[in-house]
């Protein structure tokens, strides 16, 4: 591993696309860091993907353990060249069904903690370093029983509108990168007894007759993260085969 290799920072990194992300990080030669809420999940990770990825517990959702957090990566990393914010979550509940609990939850995690990680990366963030963050097309197209998790996706899409103006002249790039439905364990438990029907009205749903794997949604962060997306700034690219377009 060369000294001058890039720092990444991945929120949510041990499972589903974050894991993917952190593994074509990776594999890209970049020093990789991953966050995730559990110690035994990012364990399993770090003995995974090899040497040059370390995993930090945390909880995006405190600004006490997101503070830790940076404080560790200024001490051991000195900078982030690539920040992913990638921790969230959805739960599906139809108007009517809607909880206080699983409301908060989900702003909790989508919106504040997209906040407060860009807000205390920035210090670490030098000129050419990237922010990719990861949405949904549920930004323009929730579907009925997601309109909560679609809402706080819309939230974070308008966020990057104004903080693209907010980092003018910094050097810093922000782009977001939102999957349509992609092959997770998180998807698959979503739909909990009705997965067969849901995944079959998902894969009629797609132009191109499938849903996305990790892998795909990986490839299109590390390119909005990479010199190739230099001039690529302020985006939502949809990852989602065209579905979201039909």
């Amino acid at each position: 591993m060369m000294a001058d290799a890039k720092v990444a920072l991945v929120t949510g990194g041990s499972s589903g696309i974050g894991l993917a992300i952190a593994t074509k990080m990776a594999s890209l030669g970049m020093r990789v860091i991953v966050t995730g809420r559990r110690q035994d999940a990012l364990d399993r990770t770090v003995a995974t993907l090899g040497e040059n990825v370390s995993g930090i517990a945390a909880d995006v959702t405190s600004l006490a353990d997101l503070e830790a957090l940076f404080s560790q990566i200024r001490a051991e990393f000195g900078r982030i060249d690539v920040l992913v914010a990638n921790a969230g979550g959805g739960v599906h509940a139809p108007l009517g069904q809607i909880t206080e609990a699983n409301f908060d939850r989900q702003f909790d995690t989508n919106v504040k903690g997209i906040v407060f990680t860009v807000q205390g990366a920035l210090p670490l963030l030098q000129p050419g370093s990237s922010i990719v963050i990861v949405g949904s097309t549920s930004s323009i197209d929730p579907g009925p029983s997601m309109s909560i998790y679609g809402a706080t996706k819309a939230a974070v899409r308008n966020l990057v509108r104004s903080w693209v103006s907010d980092l003018k002249g910094t050097g810093i790039r922000i782009n977001i990168v939102s999957p349509g439905p992609t092959n997770t364990q998180s998807l698959r438990d979503a739909f909990g007894d009705q997965v067969e029907a849901s995944m079959a009205f998902l894969h009629d749903k797609s132009p191109i007759g499938r849903i996305g794997e990790p892998e795909e949604i990986a490839e299109v962060a590390a390119f909005l993260a990479s010199d190739a997306a230099s001039y690529v700034n302020g985006i939502e690219l949809f990852a989602d085969g065209g579905a979201s377009q039909t």
